[in-house]
């Protein structure tokens, strides 16, 4: 595999993150240490996979993904994720950027950007699973929150079968759990099962472990960005097995606390985490099994500084212990050149042996 120089320097990285690159590039974290927890590495699928019930055949689809992009063998992944035609609406997602009504665009970009896989609805990976499924790792989401009902509900169902993603040639499947939703005893279940099937076929499982209730947003904070909360939901979603989970980066804590809902420790607010979002995100990895199932942190929305915000996504994530970005709208509404240029500035981060975990 040919090794890849990073684009950036640590003097480049700096430059981009400005006012927050002291905090967020040299923090050292006094809470959970890095030695309980276990990073990724080249070796990370013989470290951690090889001593689960996971088969030989999932064994070798997880390494698929870790073998291939900018990332190869350094046990971090870079993922473009373009299932935002149905969870936003085709028109909100590809407007600014007409091209990626185009499946094979999408495809493109995940190439061309030097990312480990791309993950899609089954219409975008299955229109070109001849011509692409070989060519990079293909990740089928199989549930989504459709966005025509009226008025709007919030629930996601199953679009996609198991065997659908297996047969097209997929090497991972990917859901949605909307945990704290009155669904979400409905989802957990119909994903476990899922997921439980995915193995069989040999198939790697990746879950978007958010949270979705409209008590979880007060005047005070949004604690569907909280650290307690998100780090349970990531939790949850290693129970069912998930092989890797997703999650937003935290920006609050205190959501039991605040909500008083639930069952928590005060440790959890005062030896376990802090302020800091290198701390939280850490929090995060720690309900991950300690790292064992990898956790990737969420690009979010493009805004005005997709550039300094992804750049500083992935240093929290990577200093915190993480295993990467999965990153979409901020690279695909924009110009082919400029959405590569910043999945590459994602990947230099993991690059840069001067970026550690903290």
């Amino acid at each position: 595999m040919i090794q890849h120089n990073p684009l950036l320097n640590l003097i480049d990285i700096q430059n981009i993150l400005g006012d927050s690159g002291e905090s967020l590039l040299h923090h050292r974290c006094q809470t959970i240490p890095a030695s309980r927890l276990h990073v990724p590495s080249p070796t990370v699928v013989s470290d951690i996979w090889s001593h689960s019930n996971r088969s030989n055949r999932v064994l070798r689809n997880l390494q698929a993904i870790f073998s291939h992009g900018r990332l190869a063998n350094t046990g971090y992944v870079s993922i473009l994720p373009v299932d935002q035609g149905i969870e936003h609406s085709a028109g909100a997602s590809f407007a600014p950027n007409p091209d990626y009504f185009d499946p094979e665009n999408i495809i493109q970009l995940a190439l061309e950007g030097g990312c480990n896989a791309v993950a899609s609805t089954l219409g975008v990976l299955g229109i070109m699973s001849r011509q692409y499924a070989h060519r990079i790792p293909f990740i089928v989401k199989i549930n989504h929150n459709q966005f025509l009902s009226y008025p709007n509900t919030f629930d996601q169902i199953m679009f996609a079968s198991i065997d659908q993603a297996a047969d097209m040639g997929a090497v991972a499947v990917g859901a949605t759990i909307y945990f704290g939703s009155a669904e979400s005893s409905r989802q957990i279940q119909e994903v476990s099962e899922a997921f439980a099937y995915a193995h069989e076929r040999g198939l790697a499982t990746i879950l978007w472990c958010y949270l979705r209730n409209s008590a979880f947003k007060t005047a005070d904070a949004d604690y569907h960005l909280a650290g307690d909360l998100t780090g349970q939901a990531n939790h949850l979603g290693a129970t069912i097995e998930a092989d890797i989970v997703k999650q937003k980066l935290p920006e609050t804590n205190g959501g039991f606390t605040a909500l008083s809902f639930g069952k928590t420790h005060k440790n959890v607010y005062t030896t376990l985490t802090s302020d800091h979002p290198i701390d939280l995100t850490r929090y995060q990895i720690a309900n991950s099994y300690c790292g064992r199932v990898g956790l990737i942190n969420s690009g979010g929305a493009s805004g005005d500084n997709d550039m300094k915000d992804a750049i500083a996504t992935a240093v929290i994530n990577k200093r915190a212990g993480g295993m990467g970005l999965i990153s979409g709208r901020k690279a695909f509404q924009k110009s082919r050149d400029d959405g590569i240029a910043l999945l590459h500035a994602i990947q230099d981060v993991y690059l840069l042996d001067d970026i550690t975990i903290a």
